[in-house]
């Protein structure tokens, strides 16, 4: 996937994201699906980081993988 697409990406699970905050005190809130969001949206981010990071010291960005989400949710930052 390239950079633009991983940003729409990003754009369209923001959106989502902005929609299940929104339904947070209703009873047909989905909080499952609100953490699996997040952490999609913590995946795309570190795919990001990976293939600029690739990119400026001179290696193939196609090369950077998807992380599993605990490695990503792991993070200390």
């Amino acid at each position: 996937m390239s950079d633009s697409g991983i940003l729409h990406h990003i754009t369209t699970l923001v959106e989502e994201e902005h929609r299940l905050r929104a339904d947070a005190g209703k009873p047909d809130h989905d909080a499952d699906r609100l953490r699996h969001v997040e952490e999609q949206l913590d995946q795309c981010w570190d795919l990001l980081r990976q293939r600029r990071a690739k990119r400026e010291f001179g290696e193939d960005p196609d090369s950077a993988k998807p992380r599993d989400p605990r490695t990503v949710e792991g993070y200390i930052g």
